[in-house]
């Protein structure tokens, strides 16, 4: 299958940055939200996030200039182009959203195209089932789009053989390395870091160490490049408590129970970097 025109719904800081990518790799990119504000915002990064990239002479002046050219912001949902190869969502992490918006592209956008999701958890299977199964398939990228190589491709229990490949070669056309995951809540990379941040939040609210000691062990001893409270703080502990409720719901098994001190800071609005405040505080 050909890809020419990819929409991203959704410029948040996943959405905005997939269309920075396909953007960067010659393609016409539709990227939709749902006001005006929200989608200058989106394209404000974009432009940011590659005067970073020219600074450190990853690309060329030309290369940045014909990139934001080649985005399209649009406005609403309704207004969404049919006429494009590839739709990838890349909205909140709530299920019936998703749903939802699903529902609403299937009767806009042509049927030739393949639907993806940036779901970072949610079943792939679910999302597909009221819309079109056999060209559904998740497409998740890590943070931060254009710096991470790495997709998960997961494909749901009716994804075609054609869906995938044509969603692994186009993968590979980004310069990304697509890697093929069967759809179980977490996927990969979630099932197993998510439940390494949640311990580590039990270690903290059990009185084990602070959290800066916490990071430097999981730093110094393991060495990772960021420690798992840093780490939550930077993706957000409301998402990392969706993440858990998913993994939690999903199996039905005590070990991914979510942190009682991780629900309490969502509640209290205490969500990382977002907010200014989570495990650590920031200007």
């Amino acid at each position: 299958m050909e890809f020419n025109k990819i929409a991203v719904v959704g410029g948040g800081t996943m959405g905005n940055g997939i269309a920075h990518v396909f953007a960067l790799k010659g393609f016409h990119v539709n990227l939709i939200e749902m006001s005006e504000e929200l989608v200058r915002k989106a394209i404000k990064t974009i432009e940011g996030n590659l005067d970073r990239q020219l600074k450190k002479q990853l690309i060329d002046e030309k290369s940045k200039s014909d990139a934001l050219a080649r985005i399209s912001p649009i406005v609403g949902l309704e207004n969404t182009p049919g006429e494009v190869d590839l739709v990838i969502e890349a909205i909140y992490e709530n299920k019936d959203a998703k749903i939802s918006l699903f529902n609403k592209l299937q009767n806009i956008i042509k049927q030739e195209s393949i639907f993806a999701s940036n779901t970072s958890s949610i079943s792939i299977t679910e999302l597909a089932s009221a819309s079109r199964p056999d060209k559904f398939i998740g497409m998740h990228f890590m943070n931060p789009v254009p710096m991470m190589k790495l997709i998960e491709i997961i494909r749901g229990y009716s994804t075609s053989n054609s869906t995938y490949n044509a969603i692994k070669e186009l993968s590979l056309k980004i310069d990304k390395v697509p890697v093929e995951v069967h759809d179980y809540p977490g996927f990969i990379s979630n099932r197993i870091l998510m439940p390494m941040i949640n311990e580590a939040i039990y270690t903290l609210m059990e009185g084990v160490a602070s959290a800066e000691d916490i990071d430097t062990v999981m730093k110094l001893g393991m060495n990772h490049p960021m420690g798992p409270l840093t780490l939550a703080d930077f993706i957000g502990l409301d998402v990392c408590l969706a993440i858990m409720e998913v993994l939690y719901n999903g199996f039905n098994d005590s070990k991914y129970r979510p942190c009682p001190l991780l629900k309490k800071m969502v509640t209290a609005k205490k969500l990382g970097r977002k907010t200014g405040e989570g495990f650590f505080k920031y200007s």
